[in-house]
């Protein structure tokens, strides 16, 4: 049954002032603790000594916007992922998107050194980022062709499953012939980071995920007919190819912008879709996208300002609040089969 529209707008409402809080909060933890009021007011134009103001605005807002986008994207991923799939325990990296950037990326840390390639100055210029997106750039066109060429959608999900496999497996090896110091870094890298985007990274990576964000509300029509499964979606009239090849398109961009720029985040897109389902009670897109957005912004502020607090790996965080979520999705639907 939905909630009354007035509720679903309090609540909405009560998501964007938590997540301004945790916004807040975040600026202020850190290596230095600078309180809640001074953030505020240099986040106003209000009058602070210029280190202060250095240390919000050059350093911290850069990683809260970071990890908000990752929450944003991820979560809204996760949302499309687990419709279009009709699995509740479908995740972003369900097409091997992720895998893809882990290949681009591991090539260039662990393989280049070993085939000599150290010093060519295009493949300095290239960077992290840039292998990571090679490797999502060659993923999404074989998930864009596969979606075209292949009719039913688990077939989709068998490839994404496949890749993931094949690009494991070319990592392990490249790690098994590497050396320690090129373990570290790449071992650094899959922890998921949010400390070393510049400010012209994020220039960058802010509007490839716009592009995804726009592609997955222009999806929400779609997302809806495909709730009773794409036989039904089909008689409604819609193109299930051209539907399945925007949805994927616009995963594919949100995840894999997301870990070439700051590593495979987990956890996030496969919880916050179901605690947004919980919260809104409710199964249309029109408020599970928006609300998706919100929580999976909060959720991933509080990830932050948590693995700040402990000096851990964001990924830890995540992994850590995202299970018990899931073990309680696990258990939901076993007592459905009783």
């Amino acid at each position: 049954m939905k909630q009354p529209h007035k509720h679903t707008a309090l609540l909405f409402i009560a998501l964007g002032i938590v997540a301004v809080l945790l916004l807040l909060i975040d600026m202020a933890t850190g290596d230095t603790y600078i309180p809640v009021l001074k953030v505020w007011a240099v986040l106003t134009g209000g009058e602070y000594d210029e280190t202060t103001r250095n240390i919000l605005l050059s350093i911290r807002f850069i990683r809260v916007v970071v990890a908000g986008l990752i929450g944003v994207a991820l979560s809204v991923s996760g949302l499309q992922m687990q419709t279009v799939f009709q699995n509740p325990l479908a995740d972003p990296y369900l097409l091997g998107v992720s895998s893809g950037a882990g290949l681009g990326v591991a090539l260039f840390i662990l393989g280049a050194p070993l085939l000599g390639w150290t010093n060519f100055p295009l493949l300095q210029s290239l960077g992290i980022v840039g292998s990571g997106w090679i490797g999502t750039a060659v993923i999404l066109l074989g998930v864009a062709v596969i979606s075209r060429k292949v009719k039913n959608i688990l077939g989709v999900l068998i490839m994404g499953v496949m890749i993931g496999y094949v690009a494991g497996a070319i990592i392990q090896i490249l790690q098994y012939l590497s050396s320690a110091e090129q373990l570290k870094m790449f071992t650094l890298w899959s922890m998921g980071s949010l400390s070393h985007i510049t400010a012209t990274q994020l220039g960058v990576m802010i509007p490839m995920l716009c592009i995804g964000l726009l592609f997955s509300v222009a999806c929400i029509k779609s997302l809806n007919l495909l709730l009773l499964g794409e036989n039904y979606a089909r008689t409604m009239g819609m193109n299930i190819k051209r539907s399945r090849t925007f949805i994927f398109a616009s995963t594919a961009l949100l995840t894999g912008t997301v870990t070439a720029f700051c590593g495979p985040v987990g956890f996030i897109g496969l919880a916050v879709p179901h605690v947004t389902r919980l919260l809104f009670n409710n199964a249309d897109h029109r408020i599970l996208v928006p609300g998706t957005m919100l929580t999976g912004l909060i959720s991933m502020l509080l990830c932050d300002i948590i693995a700040k607090s402990f000096l851990l790996p964001v990924n830890c965080i995540t992994a850590l609040l995202g299970v018990p979520v899931i073990l309680w999705v696990i258990a939901k639907n076993l007592r459905r089969f009783k």
